[in-house]
């Protein structure tokens, strides 16, 4: 790849002729090739500058220029916000002092990253996504930082990941204490043996072909701007319009399916998400994974929806901003989440209706699941019922995220005579629900991941635990 025919704020155009003949947007096209060309060296990066091979400093430097290549193929001179947004928090970690640093690095680091938003949106109408604050044990040196936010494996799409992880990742001390630790009796017959990605990586890549392959051939058939369409609504059947939400929805998610599993193979690849062994001796490699499809599709309750969903910016909500706000977490959870994602006003109509959502959705539960617990076959109705709920809830709050803006947004709304919204409404206030912080503390010991964040295929930066182990598990 070249990057000397790179425009001012839109990436290179040496793909131009590419574009044309699929027809796909040039920023599509350079973004997957550009991921394409990420997988193709992290498995040189971890074949040949493997931690054996290459001294921690070596790696580092690798890692981050080639990270910035690749923005620099993507984004053109934009790419340079990447450095002035670490070159601020940087200085912000080196100068302020520890009781202050992680509220300085959170308010400069987003508004740093609103002042992006609003330039791709409203200026350039394209740009890149970031996110930064952590803490750690030690004091990272200029270069590991870089290399942190960076690298060539998550600077495009991520996904977010703990500090102290990819430090153990880089210094090859990834494996040994998950391996030890995990193996239990089988130690012995591991113990000596660094895991091999390749079977998961290939069952990644297969999992990308088959969400691009779903989304290219299905999402034209099923536009979600069907949905506001004057002659759709007048002549389809609510139900019929029901039906065909549900399905345009689900044609969308492949999406994001394929964009977040392909980042996840190229990090697996470079020898990056090691998690410790199953029961039966086989390697994980979901560290930093950041869905699970499956219980996205089947999901239940809208809870665990979100939970399966972007799991790797919801951990860093959770750490920031749910865990830290005295005052209605789940709505300082969704706002922040908005602020993340853009400024588009679909994101906020979408965050606010899904605080509704999820507080009606707690109350509902709290309230009625105890009486469908008593045989598997109600608990077979219960499930039945609440994942068709779900699911038309979840698209519902997410048609104007799709949409972007407000007159759109709210004319789907309209149509449905905001039905749901008014349902919640009523929920909330008609039935009894715990206050959030005796509810938070009976959930506590099993909850790992935080409801919030719908979407987000923009690269983000995580706040990092002292606990390098962090689980990622559906409640």
């Amino acid at each position: 790849m070249a990057t000397e025919t790179t425009s001012s704020c839109t990436g290179s155009n040496l793909l131009q002729p590419i574009s044309e003949i699929i027809n796909l947007p040039l920023d599509q096209v350079n973004f997957v090739v550009c991921q394409l060309f990420a997988l193709l060296t992290a498995l040189w990066f971890r074949l040949y500058l493997h931690p054996s091979k290459a001294r921690p400093f070596i790696r580092h430097v690798v890692a981050t220029l080639l990270g910035f290549y690749l923005a620099l193929f993507c984004f053109g001179w934009y790419a340079l916000h990447f450095l002035v947004q670490s070159g601020l928090t940087y200085s912000i970690m080196v100068f302020a002092g520890l009781e202050h640093m992680h509220k300085l690095c959170f308010i400069v680091a987003l508004g740093y990253l609103s002042f992006c938003q609003i330039t791709r949106v409203y200026v350039f109408d394209y740009g890149v996504g970031m996110e930064n604050q952590q803490t750690w044990r030690k004091m990272p040196s200029l270069l590991e930082y870089l290399s942190y936010n960076c690298n060539f494996m998550g600077i495009l799409a991520g996904p977010t990941c703990s500090y102290n992880d990819y430090m153990a990742f880089i210094e090859g001390t990834a494996y040994q204490p998950r391996h030890l630790e995990a193996n239990g009796t089988e130690n012995g017959k591991y113990k000596h043996t660094e895991p091999s990605p390749k079977n998961n990586v290939i069952s990644k890549l297969c999992t990308c072909a088959i969400s691009l392959a779903v989304f290219l051939s299905v999402s034209k058939i099923f536009p979600v701007e069907r949905s506001i369409d004057d002659k759709f609504m007048a002549s389809t059947p609510f139900i019929l319009q029901v039906l065909y939400l549900y399905l345009s929805m689900l044609a969308t998610r492949p999406k994001y399916y394929f964009i977040w599993t392909l980042s996840d193979a190229i990090n697996n690849a470079a020898g990056f998400g090691f998690n410790g062994y199953n029961k039966d001796g086989t390697p994980r490699w979901d560290l930093i994974s950041n869905l699970r499809i499956l219980d996205i599709e089947f999901a239940t309750s809208f809870k665990m929806f979100l939970d399966n969903w972007n799991i790797q910016t919801a951990l860093w909500l959770k750490r920031v901003c749910y865990e830290r706000c005295p005052i209605n977490p789940t709505a300082a959870t969704f706002l922040l989440s908005a602020m993340w994602h853009g400024v588009y006003p679909g994101y906020y109509l979408t965050f606010l209706t899904g605080i509704g959502m999820t507080m009606a959705a707690r109350t509902l539960r709290h309230n009625i699941k105890p009486y469908f617990l008593g045989s598997t076959t109600h608990k077979s109705v219960y499930d039945v019922i609440t994942w068709a709920g779900t699911q038309v809830a979840i698209c519902y709050t997410v048609v104007p995220f799709v949409l972007l803006a407000v007159g759109p947004s709210l004319k789907f709304y309209r149509s449905w005579y905001y039905c749901i919204h008014i349902a919640c409404l009523l929920l909330v206030l008609a039935l009894p629900v715990k206050p959030w912080h005796l509810r938070a503390k009976e959930e506590q010991p099993q909850q790992n991941s935080l409801q919030g964040g719908l979407t987000g295929d923009h690269n983000s930066h995580s706040i990092t635990d002292n606990n390098c182990n962090q689980k990622h598990k559906a409640t």
